[in-house]
């Protein structure tokens, strides 16, 4: 964390910017820790400093001036410019003395800092960005962005019907995180009738721990903490509050999973309508590279199956949307062009944030007039399954086709071929952890059954090909 804040005011430095530190493992246990840099705009470190990053974790103490005094030379960081790092962090006990030491680190190299304290990990994003263009984009404060995104829900969610029993209604799991404490302080700013229940608020169990985001999209049920009733709107948070998925119970109790796949679908469907047409990318694995290819667009909605995910609207884009929601003769048209102006109000296109993705679905739906049953019956999903084995290096999986065929170990990926013939409408992919020696198997077929089966045949061939560690894979109870 330290050597974190040493790094954020060198960048500081080369990009003459506020450059954000913020404390959190974001999903991950309670115990684990963690800390995500941000670079002037809102966006996630670049990738060539994020191998500084990782050079300066690992370094011995005695080689960290070395690497400082390297990396200074090779970005042509001048030592005597003036640094600036906004910084935040989320509520596992650990983050306030590692938020002191990120503190201690830019302290160190003379570097000016402005401590938020609790944030959503979006937020301090937004703060970044705001201070990097002169509050263009909002205030560089809590309040602002929640004064920002309360008056877009307010203006988008006028045109929805007013009716007493089209109260918007949603129970929320926050993780027992952040995203309790910011719901509540936001509350005050939000319209009456949007009715939000918090539950799994951090003032009795631990984060992330059988609840949030990733507990539901992995184990594909309800948090604990959390009752359903029969088709009553719900979703989940994850720890700094940067994903969010919806789900419902039928009324045969069965549930149902609403994740950033069927969150892109329904907010590229409401742009699609207000504009023209919406092609679709793939790239590998990570927001980081959704965020680069969205940012190839006018308009560029991504999202992760996990619910991290944001729409990003190019500058000529936003300018041209503007001038017609003031200047357009035609109503239908001004109309329209309002409506996206809210839009990208609402949005936090920095980073995927929970509660801003939350304030954008509720509005749309509202708008469409749709339940969550109706927005789930968009398309139908394939069983799938998802599993990890563990091996002695991931590095000996290599893919191609943005992650979707292994290239290495040879054989690989001939064999996953030929087991995805033997099931209906089946595909299946491997690819490597970005943070531990396993593998990711993903498999979809015809039915529940045989989506398990591939999978479990995959995550064999993986543990013959690829070096696996352990006991062999166990068939998918």
């Amino acid at each position: 964390m330290y050597r974190m804040g040493l790094l954020a005011v060198l960048r500081s430095r080369q990009t003459k910017s506020t450059i954000g530190v913020m404390v959190t493992a974001s999903h991950n246990p309670e115990e684990d820790n963690g800390v995500k840099l941000v670079d002037p705009l809102g966006e996630m470190l670049t990738s060539a400093w994020e191998e500084y990053a990782t050079r300066l974790a690992n370094a011995e103490e005695q080689e960290i001036q070395s690497i400082l005094t390297e990396i200074c030379q090779k970005e042509a960081v001048k030592l005597h410019e003036h640094a600036s790092v906004f910084i935040g962090r989320d509520t596992r006990h650990s983050s306030e003395k590692l938020s002191q030491s990120v503190i201690d680190g830019v302290s160190a190299l003379g570097g000016q800092y402005h401590d938020y304290g609790l944030v959503t990990t979006p937020q301090l994003h937004y703060m970044v960005c705001c201070q990097n263009t002169q509050e263009h984009y909002g205030k560089a404060t809590v309040e602002g962005y929640y004064q920002k995104l309360s008056k877009a829900f307010g203006e988008l969610t006028k045109q929805a019907s007013s009716s007493e029993d089209d109260q918007m209604c949603l129970k929320i799991d926050c993780a027992n995180g952040i995203g309790a404490l910011k719901l509540k302080e936001m509350e005050r700013y939000l319209p009456k009738k949007l009715l939000i229940h918090l539950y799994n608020d951090g003032t009795k169990e631990k984060l992330n721990h059988l609840c949030g985001a990733d507990f539901v999209k992995v184990h594909q049920k309800p948090p604990v903490g959390l009752e359903i009733k029969p088709n009553e709107r719900c979703c989940s948070f994850d720890g700094d509050a940067d994903r969010i998925v919806y789900y419902y119970n039928d009324t045969a109790g069965h549930f149902h999973l609403v994740d950033g796949d069927k969150i892109a679908t329904l907010i590229s469907t409401f742009i699609k309508e207000l504009l023209i047409k919406v092609p679709v990318h793939c790239t590998k694995t990570g927001v980081k590279h959704l965020h680069h290819k969205a940012q190839e667009f006018d308009i560029g909605v991504y999202f992760e199956a996990n619910g991290h995910g944001t729409v990003l609207f190019s500058k000529p884009a936003e300018e041209k949307i503007r001038h017609m929601a003031k200047e357009e003769k035609e109503n239908q048209k001004r109309e329209a062009a309002k409506m996206l102006e809210n839009t990208i109000d609402l949005i936090n296109q920095t980073v995927g944030d929970a509660i801003s993705d939350m304030l954008v679905i509720e509005a749309i739906l509202a708008l469409k007039g749709l339940t969550v049953q109706q927005w789930d019956a968009i398309y139908t999903d394939l069983p799938n399954r998802q599993l990890k084995v563990k091996v002695a290096d991931r590095r000996v999986i290599d893919t191609t086709d943005a992650e979707r065929r292994a290239v290495a170990p040879p054989g690989l990926q001939e064999k996953i071929d030929e087991l995805v013939k033997k099931y209906r409408l089946s595909r299946a992919f491997v690819r490597p952890s970005g943070t531990e020696d396993v593998v990711r198997v993903y498999s979809e077929a015809d039915t529940q059954e045989n989506a398990d089966s591939l999978a479990h045949e995959v995550s064999l061939a993986v543990y013959h090909l690829a070096g696996g560690i352990g006991e062999p894979p166990q068939p998918v109870c």
